[in-house]
């Protein structure tokens, strides 16, 4: 099996997500993992559904409140969620653009 590295710089990931006009970007994929880039502006809502598989969300920048389940949070740079499959949850309050990685075990289907 050949080794596979590659390295991403944050800016570099942002602009490829503003060029497609989208909120999410995926930049990696491999059985495994999946992972992206995930940006919600100021006052926006985030329409995600609970997801096939468990992930990790890594707040690079912003400012907002998550729900996972019952559980309520104030989060922002710095801040990781983990969220296991099939468990509602979603970004609001949005005070500041929020950026966040996102990570899918297995990848996202």
């Amino acid at each position: 099996m050949k080794e596979q590295e590659e390295f991403f710089q944050i800016d570099q990931l942002e602009k490829q997500r503003v060029h497609t006009a989208k909120s999410y970007l995926e930049f990696l994929r491999v059985p495994a993992m999946s992972a992206g880039v995930y940006t919600l502006p100021a006052g926006g809502t985030d329409p995600q559904k609970p997801h096939k598989e468990d992930e990790m969300y890594y707040v690079v920048r912003g400012q907002a409140r998550m729900r996972v389940g019952s559980e309520d949070r104030a989060i922002s740079r710095g801040s990781v969620i983990y969220v296991t499959a099939e468990v509602e949850h979603h970004f609001y309050d949005v005070v500041e653009e929020l950026v966040v990685l996102v990570f899918f075990a297995p990848a996202e289907t």
